[in-house]
């Protein structure tokens, strides 16, 4: 493959994540190690809209403190958004834009329905004979991506949900002088991986009998995990909290959002209105299953809350594994391209060995778009709802190490590029 001699540009999309930035950093850093081939490496602000507005940054000039300290930023630094490219107009606009910039390399850093957008600029680009190389880096706490062992993301909000149950659970054992039940949403509309991952929390050291039960709740938090991939039963899961109470002083009980009943109803969601991709606007499971409880249950008191937002901007409990994975992902994102791959998205395997490792590799971006790794059913407990200990074995190396984050005057410091804006060379964008 001869070499390619062209820009770069890379954005980010989707809802941010605890090392969307490191992704991005992985990215710049590299590229910067090859000038010959990318003379100019660019951003696009706030995602594709950024591409057709044509708002662009110029990150060469960004020092190497603050590529540094993008590892442990939080938020997308380059700003995201959640619009789908639909008209044909906008994907003519956004060749339009690479070739008056002469773009000739494009990393999209994103979910399922980015991977989707990137696959159709590369179809484009190749219908149109336009020489573009387009490499799709994953990103989502879902870790719903399909053809990758695990998505960059994932591993800092398992922790986080890990620490917060395990906090959270002390001061319930503390309160739990009569009958409790302390709800817990957290995000994951048709994946339950990051529900699933609250059972990180349980103990295991192996000196405390009640452990070595092997009872359903093994007297640790959470007792009662819930899933999107399972129809929710209410008085199942009735039953299970009065069989919890029966042996503990309070229960705790993980939802996802994305729990629907029989009839494939969301507990709780607001149906009258949807996102941008057309998705229904989730958040009110745990409410849902307060009131259940509170309805069903005399003298039982019901808690519920949700972590919302701050699952995936809590970078002060991100996984030191979870970053070097997302910076290395970008990273190889570029060579891919600098090799002559297009039309693919990094993933990562992991290498058989023992000790934990992953290798990163390539899947077409037309076998991920819009695609859904759902939770393993072999992972849920008989009862449905609980989680395998297998699934325990898969996710603890991607929870491990901590980032040593800068503190000024009592609070973390972080990174914040420079908006060095590139010239606009065409007109406005019209979109209609």
């Amino acid at each position: 493959m001869s070499s390619l001699i062209g820009n770069l540009l890379v954005a980010q999309s989707g809802g941010p994540t605890p090392v969307i930035n490191a992704s991005l950093a992985g990215v710049i850093s590299e590229a910067l190690k090859h000038e010959d081939e990318i003379p100019e490496i660019y951003g696009g602000l706030n995602g594709i809209q950024g591409v057709l507005n044509e708002e662009i940054v110029d990150l060469a000039a960004q020092s190497q403190q603050t590529l540094r300290a993008l590892r442990h930023t939080p938020g997308a630094a380059l700003g995201t958004c959640r619009y789908k490219v639909k008209k044909q107009e906008d994907f003519d606009r956004i060749l339009e834009v690479f070739a008056a910039h002469n773009i000739r390399y494009f990393h999209y850093i994103g979910g399922n329905d980015s991977q989707d957008t990137a696959a159709k600029i590369d179809a484009l680009a190749k219908e149109r004979g336009y020489e573009l190389r387009v490499i799709g880096v994953p990103k989502t706490i879902d870790n719903d991506l399909p053809l990758t062992d695990h998505c960059p993301g994932f591993g800092s909000v398992a922790k986080h949900i890990g620490v917060t149950i395990r906090e959270t659970a002390l001061d319930n054992a503390a309160m739990g002088q009569n009958d409790f039940v302390s709800i817990l949403e957290v995000m994951g509309r048709n994946a339950g991986w990051l529900a699933a991952s609250s059972v990180l929390a349980h103990r295991r050291d192996k000196t405390d009998d009640r452990v070595k039960s092997n009872t359903h709740y093994n007297c640790t938090a959470p007792h009662i995990v819930l899933l999107p991939e399972v129809p929710f039963n209410p008085d199942a899961f009735i039953t299970r909290v009065q069989e919890v109470l029966k042996a503990e002083k309070h229960c705790f009980v993980v939802v996802s959002e994305g729990v629907q009943d029989a009839a494939g109803n969301y507990l709780g969601a607001d149906t009258s209105s949807t996102d941008a991709f057309g998705h229904a606007v989730l958040g009110g499971a745990g409410e849902y299953l307060r009131n259940l409880v509170e309805d069903r249950f005399s003298g039982v008191k019901a808690r519920a809350s949700k972590l919302g937002i701050t699952q995936r901007a809590a970078s002060h409990n991100a996984s030191k594994t979870d970053v070097e994975e997302a910076e290395l992902c970008g990273a190889a994102a570029v060579r891919a391209a600098l090799a002559g791959e297009s039309g693919q998205m990094v993933t990562m395997v992991r290498s058989g060995k023992e000790a934990y490792a992953v290798e990163t590799r390539l899947a077409p971006l037309t076998e991920i778009a819009n695609g859904v790794k759902a939770f393993p059913p072999e992972w849920i407990g008989e009862d449905r709802m609980s989680v395998s200990p297998d699934f325990v074995k898969y996710a603890l190396p991607l929870i491990q190490g901590e980032m040593q984050l800068p503190f000024e005057q009592g609070l973390p410091r972080y990174a914040q590029i420079s908006l060095f804006k590139v010239q606009r060379r065409l007109e406005p964008h019209n979109r209609g």
